[in-house]
């Protein structure tokens, strides 16, 4: 485990193999334990960079209020601590937007992108009312658990694993100050005005089962870019714990 400091924020990042860098950009969520089936194959081939950005549980900050910015500043200088020269960055979910907005504002550190379950702006009366509900169960911690655990994952999913299971993955998703800055973040999250902007090699990947964050909006996302590639896989918005071996595989035939 490595350690930077960025600004007020103390950012932990983890690697794994060697070769050209790949930086996996969680989105809202406890932090990059989401990637490691998915980062274990990845790194048989190359070097793969899991950080912990501010709002996760393994980052330390000022609790201050989370932007695109401020996040996308902390892969900057994960890559830049690196030395490696440019990495292919994913982002999944908002993980998305900041990897984006990091291509835009540091196109030098970034060879290409891989957008994750993504949307461009505020998306529809639905994502909008998900979200606001998804903020307002903070006060109930089962409650907010279960939810977290229902926007996350496909139905046949949760219907295929142990029930200990995801017990076992909802007890991560506790409603923590960083949970609930991200959350936030989310609620104003607009990229739109970015992204033609962007300028690298791009694929966008949208989950058809994916409840919370419609393929449509990932459609929008990847029509937003310039030349940028489309791909869907059948799976709910954790996809590289749902499918991972496709999701590795698109990743693999893209950023090589």
């Amino acid at each position: 485990m490595r350690e930077i400091c960025v600004g007020s924020a103390r950012i932990p990042y983890r690697v794994f193999g060697s070769g050209r860098p790949l930086v996996l950009v969680h989105g809202g969520s406890p932090g990059s334990k989401a990637w490691e089936v998915a980062a274990s194959a990845l790194a048989e081939s190359r070097m793969v960079v899991l950080p912990d950005l501010s709002g996760s549980d393994a980052a330390r900050d000022d609790g201050g209020e989370l932007t695109v910015e401020v996040l996308a500043e902390q892969v900057a200088a994960v890559i830049s601590d690196l030395g490696q020269g440019p990495a292919d960055a994913a982002g999944h979910s908002m993980g998305g937007a900041v990897v984006a907005a990091l291509a835009v504002a540091r196109p030098e550190l970034v060879r290409s992108l891989v957008l994750v379950t993504g949307w461009t702006g505020r998306g529809d009366r639905y994502l909008r009312e998900a979200t606001v509900l998804w903020r307002q169960l903070a006060g109930d911690t089962e409650a907010f658990a279960r939810y977290s655990m229902l926007i996350a994952f496909s139905r046949e999913y949760l219907e295929s694993v142990p029930a200990g299971t995801v017990a076992e993955m909802a007890a991560a998703y506790r409603p923590v100050p960083g949970r609930l800055r991200q959350i936030d973040l989310a609620l104003r999250l607009d990229v739109r005005d970015l992204l033609p902007e962007v300028s690298v090699p791009t694929l966008v990947i949208g989950c058809s089962r994916d409840t919370l964050i419609s393929a449509r909006y990932s459609r929008e996302l990847a029509a937003a870019i310039t030349g940028a590639e489309y791909a869907e896989i059948e799976s709910g918005h954790q996809v590289m714990v749902e499918r991972p071996e496709e999701f590795v595989e698109l990743v693999r035939g893209f950023a090589g």
